[in-house]
């Protein structure tokens, strides 16, 4: 087993803001439902404070994060170097979805770009702090540069066509949890 943090340090969320992108893991309560992995990126993603994270959700085309922390809350966020020191780092807890007009959205949306396809954002309480080698994990060129796709089909789109494209697409999860 790696190594246990009391918190997040300086040191470490340095190290994590260093990151081009990182995973998010949730999972239903029942047996039968999936469980789900998903890669998120750009600058999006804030240490809050030392057992305290959040970052800006966009529109996509499913809503499982969402609805997996709304059934149970249970997250985990982890991160992966892809450089020459290998390390990865995991964070466990507990989150929560905030929309538009709360004050945990404004407080995170307010630390990164304006995005037309924020539909939410995630905070998560961290109650384990954890690394490991990460030997297993390639050493690769990382190409920093920012996909614009998701801004570009937001506007496009409009502030009526993201609504309606959230009201077809993120409504329930694929396994019929309520989303947005």
């Amino acid at each position: 087993m790696g190594k246990l943090f009391e918190a997040i340090d300086e040191k470490l969320q340095r190290w994590i803001e260093d990151q081009p992108m990182w995973f998010t893991a949730t999972a239903p309560l029942s047996a039968e439902g999936r469980v789900n992995v998903s890669p998120r990126g750009g600058d999006s993603f804030s240490v809050l404070g030392p057992h305290r994270v959040g970052w800006v959700d966009f529109t996509g085309s499913g809503v499982e994060t969402i609805a997996h922390l709304r059934e149970n809350g249970r997250i985990c966020v982890m991160f992966t170097s892809f450089d020459h020191r290998p390390r990865i780092v995991r964070l466990h807890g507990t989150g929560q979805v905030h929309l538009p007009g709360t004050a945990a959205f404004e407080e995170v949306v307010a630390l990164h770009p304006s995005n037309p396809s924020t539909r939410a954002v995630i905070t998560v309480d961290v109650h384990r702090v954890s690394d490991s080698c990460g030997w297993g994990v390639p050493v690769m060129d990382v190409r920093t540069d920012e996909r614009d796709l998701i801004r570009r089909n937001a506007e496009k789109k409009g502030p009526d066509g993201m609504e309606a494209y959230r009201v077809r697409k993120n409504t329930r999860s694929v396994d019929g949890l309520p989303g947005l």
